[in-house]
């Protein structure tokens, strides 16, 4: 039986969350067109950035991946591929923890960057200076779920509880005991993510939903070369003439 606070935190909680994501996403496209954008701070300082931007966003893809094969493949799914919980332990830890150590040390060194250059840090907003707080309290929250549940205590099964909730939650069938009987640090790194999604369309992470997915698609731009001696056959004019 779930108490009321169970029932706010993970049954009414989620749905608030995912409102204000899509909601606050189409406001902020449809009212500040000119501030989506991820306020490019490269022209300030790059050399850094040439290293802590892919590591970051190389281990964060890392990290999604893993999320949405632990939270949304249904673990019949898996053990029916021929990986048992043992093995599916094995992988969720050690590329779990490659993807975290990587998104966090880039995460890291992007905020040094941010920091230690002036022009760079004016250019941070309120808000992303709170997003910022808050990205790196939910990337910590889970690398303690891979490390100390799933390495240091020898394992934790979240696909019997957190991911049965979390799919629950977008069927519009909500289970909130599912994550009350989860660990505390899951519930902790579930919480801080939702108040991550809610603050996401008021900061530069708006700029996600922007990817250039478009321009892997593009035409080729068909060069001729020309001829030899069909270039340069007049004097230059004046650009006036």
């Amino acid at each position: 039986m779930s108490s009321g606070l169970d029932l706010l935190l993970w049954g009414a909680a989620p749905y608030a969350s995912i409102a204000l994501l899509v909601f606050g996403t189409i406001w902020r496209y449809r009212h500040d067109k000119f501030g989506w954008t991820t306020r490019s701070s490269q022209l300030h300082e790059s050399r850094l950035l040439r290293v802590a931007s892919p590591v970051f966003h190389i281990g964060l893809l890392m990290v999604i991946g893993g999320h949405v094969l632990g939270l949304f493949v249904p673990k019949g799914v898996t053990e029916f591929a021929g990986l048992d919980e043992h093995g599916y332990h094995l992988i969720s830890f050690g590329m779990g923890s490659v993807a975290g150590l990587a998104a966090i040390g880039g995460l890291g060194l992007l905020l040094w960057r941010r920091i230690r250059v002036p022009a760079v840090r004016g250019a941070t907003s309120v808000s992303d200076k709170f997003m910022y707080v808050v990205l790196v309290l939910v990337m910590l929250a889970g690398l303690a779920n891979t490390l100390v549940d799933n390495g240091i205590r020898g394992g934790y099964d979240y696909r019997e509880t957190v991911s049965p909730w979390i799919r629950g939650i977008l069927l519009l069938d909500p289970q909130p005991e599912l994550m009350a009987s989860a660990p505390l640090d899951y519930r902790l790194h579930t919480a801080l993510a939702m108040v991550l999604f809610a603050l996401w369309p008021f900061s530069r992470l708006v700029h996600a939903f922007s990817a250039p997915v478009r321009y892997l698609l593009r035409p080729y731009v068909v060069y001729r070369r020309r001829a030899p001696g069909s270039v340069g056959t007049r004097d230059p004019r004046r650009g006036w003439e």
